[in-house]
């Protein structure tokens, strides 16, 4: 089976599933993307361009981490800009304890990666500027693959063909590993053929 981790380190969320995702016993490609190139091409917004939903996914994510004993610490501004640092990381081809320790940074510690990105580049190993440009396109052909592969947000899990979504997928994904036919019976069966009763419309 391909595993393949998709994330931007915009995502509270991907810092909640990254532990778990690392512990699959698998190679797993972890995988920069765009978050807002995603949300524009399926139409959608990001939880924190939601009023309402900004300060439930905040505390949500907050609650989550505590739980699990993750150390996590909103950095000082949500969203911000982390177009930067996914191209280091791309940069860097997702090298795990890169990411890791880009996670670290931004949510353990709560640190902005664009206004503080000389510390972040500090603690990861050296990407030369010529790798950092080439990565602007890795970066974008990435995040198109994604889309095409039916990401719509992230953290996403890929095995195979199928897509996790989220960090509270991740026992689902586990689950579909130890038994790949999963999806195959029963009920599950049968939501995949289940048809759209009312569409609201659009525009």
């Amino acid at each position: 089976m391909k595993l393949t981790w998709y994330f931007d380190l915009i995502s509270p969320f991907a810092h909640l599933a990254l532990p778990r995702v690392l512990a699959l016993g698998r190679s797993v490609e972890l995988r920069p993307i765009v978050f807002g190139a995603v949300l524009s091409h399926w139409g959608q917004l990001g939880p924190a361009e939601i009023a309402p939903k900004r300060a439930q996914t905040y505390r949500q994510t907050q609650f989550a981490a505590d739980q699990a004993g993750i150390p996590m610490r909103y950095p000082p501004r949500h969203p911000f800009r982390s177009l930067d640092a996914l191209r280091l990381l791309t940069a860097l081809g997702g090298e795990p304890k890169a990411v890791q320790a880009a996670f670290a940074f931004v949510w353990g510690e709560g640190r902005d990666p664009h206004e503080e990105a000389v510390a972040l580049r500090a603690r990861l190993p050296p990407v030369t500027e010529e790798a950092l440009l080439a990565a602007k396109e890795t970066l974008r052909a990435a995040t198109d693959a994604a889309i095409a592969a039916g990401v719509f947000g992230v953290p996403t899990l890929a095995i195979d063909e199928e897509l996790f979504w989220g960090a509270d997928a991740m026992p689902m994904a586990e689950a579909y590993l130890a038994d790949p036919a999963l999806f195959q019976q029963g009920e599950m069966a049968r939501l995949a053929h289940l048809p759209t009763g009312i569409e609201r419309r659009r525009g």
